[in-house]
């Protein structure tokens, strides 16, 4: 795992239930704004090992290809989603 990679891991294990940040808020609060798609990357990878449906595509849309199993456990948090949204503002 590379050093942003474990920034990553850290801002995602650090998410409380009911949570819910883009892609791009894990990139800037790791530190680097500009690495949303390395998220991503590093999810594909690593997700088992922390809270990865707690992080949605801006806008607050569900990511593929994972959104039935991520509705589940973000609305047994009690987040509202609606059309596949998250409901509420998403950092």
């Amino acid at each position: 795992m590379t050093p942003l990679q474990e920034r990553f891991r850290q801002v995602v294990r650090a998410l409380q239930p009911g949570e819910v940040v883009s892609y791009r808020e894990v990139a800037r609060r790791s530190g680097n704004p500009a690495a949303a798609r390395a998220v991503g990357a590093y999810l594909a990878e690593y997700g088992d090992d922390v809270p990865w449906w707690r992080v949605v595509r801006t806008g607050g849309w569900l990511s593929a290809p994972h959104v039935t199993d991520q509705r589940r456990r973000l609305r047994a948090e009690g987040v509202e989603i609606e059309s596949g949204r998250v409901i509420g503002g998403v950092p």
